[in-house]
């Protein structure tokens, strides 16, 4: 890959093997006794970091359905990729899972609930646990959004539109515990009460309850209906109203499990410099750090003086070969920067494929299904570079072996059995595993 100009001289990667690797001495016991022929075999089967990003392509294939038609066109402010667009066959998704072990699925509420009474309820239930029994964590986007909100909604008075709120959240985060048990609570709150771009009802009753209140009253209610789920507070706006948002919420008691911060890079990589700037001004909440929603595109840069992304209207946007070097070069800088936080928990990519939010060549693989350089350079790292692929170990007298692995599951296999054991946290891990 080409280097630019612009690179940081940081070095992501002594921090990544500090706060992401784990020195472990693994006591191994066969029938209470070390191992007879001393060979014990260790793989990794998953990551603790959550490697994530949208399934929205997905949910046509995980309910059987035919394949959609011609894309109707570039992706609109809702964020959410038309379904049309996307390539849904099996290979697809195979390459997907190779990367990912953590989904966010469309909760949006007028596409979820666009008939009072009639929510696509079996349809995400299907979709959610088709990725749960290949190994991922779930997380529902979102609960309450001033946008791509229920059209319905305006025709109801503010305190019944509230009502319908959190009813809405207990029947989702309810109905989909133990499948869903992650959750964008609400999203771009710092723009909600002042959102003028069309009349929706949540901005009318955040006008009305103010931001803070209306944080409450959602948290509240999804705390209440899964009191064992993660509740995230997510937003675009990375300036100091979020930050001075974010204070308020928690002086005022308000319990958050995790700050969802988005990347949309569609004027330009952000750079580590920038990156790690933001991730310490949130850090010091004390509260893990998503980053959401990012993307990082492989085609031209958006102009920089458009201030709403969703202003960038144009009929094609097609990704180019130096854009897709740029693209793997950045993707890879991306990643290394956010694993080496403490404090960044989990990462969302924004699409899968390119044509999704805005028609911008976002993502890993081509309108055609065939996969960019970043799709192989994310690879090398996640399961490359950051991967512990079998390993046959000599044990000593005592049944122990040692290695070092990136934290996460494991599976150690001695005597024709096997077990499975974590690491959780960096540094030295001391673990015995009878078999």
């Amino acid at each position: 890959m080409p280097s630019h100009p612009d690179r940081s001289a940081f070095d992501a990667d002594p921090l990544i093997r500090q706060n992401r690797t784990a020195a472990a001495t693994l006591t191994v016991t066969v029938d209470g006794a070390p191992p007879a022929d001393r060979d014990v075999v260790v793989r990794q089967l998953n990551h603790k970091f959550l490697f994530g990003c949208i399934g929205f392509d997905f949910i046509p294939l995980a309910n059987g359905e035919p394949l959609p038609g011609p894309s109707a066109g570039p992706g609109d402010e809702s964020e959410l990729p038309d379904e049309a667009t996307a390539v849904h066959d099996e290979d697809l998704a195979e390459r997907w899972l190779e990367l990912f072990n953590f989904v966010t699925l469309p909760f949006y509420w007028g596409r979820f609930e666009p008939v009072r009474g009639r929510p696509d309820t079996e349809r995400l239930r299907k979709t959610a646990r088709w990725f749960a029994d290949r190994g991922c964590v779930v997380k529902g986007h979102p609960l309450a959004w001033h946008t791509v909100t229920a059209d319905w909604l305006l025709d109801l008075p503010n305190e019944e539109i509230l009502r319908e709120q959190v009813r809405r959240i207990h029947r989702e985060v309810t109905g989909f515990g133990g499948l869903i048990d992650m959750w964008d609570v609400i999203n771009e709150v710092v723009i909600m009460p002042v959102f003028d771009k069309y009349d929706n009802g949540i901005t009318r009753i955040c006008r009305e309850m103010g931001r803070i209140p209306m944080i409450r009253t959602v948290f509240d209610a999804a705390r209440e209906a899964n009191p064992n789920a993660t509740l995230l507070l997510n937003d675009f706006d990375m300036s100091t109203a979020y930050e001075c948002l974010i204070e308020g919420v928690l002086e005022a008691g308000i319990k958050i499990d995790a700050l969802g911060l988005q990347s949309h890079m569609h004027q330009g990589y952000w750079g580590e410099e920038k990156t790690l700037a933001i991730i310490d001004r949130f850090a010091r909440y004390g509260l893990p750090i998503h980053f959401t929603e990012t993307t990082i595109v492989s085609g031209h840069i958006m102009p920089p003086e458009i201030e709403d992304l969703n202003d960038y209207r144009i009929p094609e946007w097609p990704t180019t070969p130096e854009g897709e070097e740029r693209q793997a070069e950045e993707i890879v800088r991306h990643y290394k920067t956010l694993l080496s936080h403490p404090a960044v928990e989990g990462m969302t990519y924004w699409g899968f494929s390119d044509g999704g939010w805005l028609g911008a060549p976002g993502g890993f693989v081509r309108l055609d299904g065939t996969p960019k350089p970043s799709y192989e350079a994310l690879h090398s790292l996640v399961k490359g570079e950051w991967w512990l692929e079998p390993t046959t170990m000599t044990a000593d007298d005592s049944g122990v072996v040692r290695f070092s692995g990136f934290l996460g599951e494991y599976e150690v296999s001695a005597g024709g059995r096997t077990a499975t054991f974590r690491l959780d946290e960096p540094g030295q891990a001391e673990i015995s595993v009878a078999l």
